[in-house]
C-alpha cells in the first residue's frame, strides 16, 4: 500500500505554495483544463486555521456492511487505526468518506495519535466526531461539520493509498493538497512543477490589479489586463 511519489513534499515547494490562495490555484488549474480540483464539503473545523500543503495521504471507506463494519474491526490489519501509523510527517490525510454526514470517521483519539506523528492535516468530505477533544488536539481538519456515532455506524474501512474521490474529486496518493479558509484543492503530482511558476505569478499580477483598482481604476481591460495593462505591469517589474 505505498506510492511510487514521493511523500515527502520538497520545502521550497511547500513555501511557495504556502503564499498562494486556492482561489488562485482554482484559476491556474482551470486554464490548464481541469475544473473539478476542489473538494466539496471540505470546511475548516475551526476559523483562522493556516494555510498548509502537503502530499495526499489516502483513506477509503465503502459503505457500511453489517459483517464487516463493527467495533471488532478496529482492530484489524485493514483498519484506519494501521493506516495512521503508516502516514508520513508533514502528508495530508485525504479521507473518502462517501459524504455521509451521521458517522464520525475520527475522533480525538485517533486525531491524537495523527499529531503526534507530525501529520500535517486530516482532510474529508464527511465528518469527525468528539468535537471538542478533536479541537485539542491541535490537528488542522477540514470536513463537512460533527456526528457523534462512530464510523462503523455508517462506513466500511476498506484500505489506504489507494486511488479515492473526495468531495467529488479523484485523488491519487502523493498528489499535493493545498487548504485554506476556501477549503481544499487538489494538484496533481503531474502539474506541480508549473503551478510552482504560474501560481505565485497569478498571485503578483493580482496583487498589481488590486493596488490599482484601489486608485480608482476600471476593471475592463484591467481584468484580466488587456496588452497595454500587461506592458504596465511587466513595467513594475522591472523596476
Amino acid at each position: 500500500m505505498t506510492s511510487a511519489i514521493p511523500m515527502q513534499l520538497d520545502a521550497k515547494a511547500i513555501e511557495i505554495l504556502s503564499q498562494v490562495t486556492t482561489a488562485t490555484l482554482t484559476t491556474m488549474l482551470l486554464k490548464k483544463g481541469l475544473r473539478n480540483v476542489w473538494m466539496r464539503g471540505t470546511k475548516p473545523l475551526r476559523p483562522g486555521q493556516p494555510r498548509l500543503v502537503g502530499r495526499a495521504f489516502t483513506l477509503r471507506f465503502v459503505p457500511a456492511r453489517e459483517d464487516l463494519a463493527t467495533p471488532e474491526s478496529w482492530a484489524s490489519p485493514i483498519s484506519t487505526r494501521a493506516a495512521i501509523e503508516d502516514m508520513p510527517a508533514g502528508c495530508i490525510a485525504v479521507v473518502d468518506s462517501m459524504g455521509v454526514a451521521d458517522a464520525g470517521i475520527f475522533g480525538d483519539i485517533l486525531c491524537a495519535r495523527m499529531a503526534k506523528r507530525g501529520v500535517g492535516a486530516l482532510v474529508t468530505d464527511g465528518v469527525v466526531r468528539d468535537l471538542a477533544g478533536v479541537l485539542g488536539t491541535g490537528l488542522p481538519v477540514w470536513c463537512n461539520g460533527a456526528a457523534a456515532p462512530p464510523s462503523v455506524a455508517g462506513l466500511t474501512f476498506v484500505g489506504w493509498q489507494q486511488p479515492i474521490g473526495c468531495g467529488g474529486v479523484a485523488v491519487f496518493p502523493g498528489d499535493v493538497v493545498v487548504v485554506d479558509d476556501d477549503g481544499a484543492v487538489l494538484i496533481p503530482a503531474s502539474l506541480l512543477d508549473e503551478m510552482l511558476v504560474v501560481a505565485p505569478e497569478q498571485e503578483r499580477l493580482e496583487a498589481w490589479i488590486m493596488g490599482e483598482v484601489e486608485r480608482g481604476a476600471a476593471l475592463p481591460g484591467l481584468y484580466p489586463p488587456n496588452a497595454e495593462n500587461k506592458a504596465r505591469y511587466e513595467a513594475t517589474r522591472k523596476k
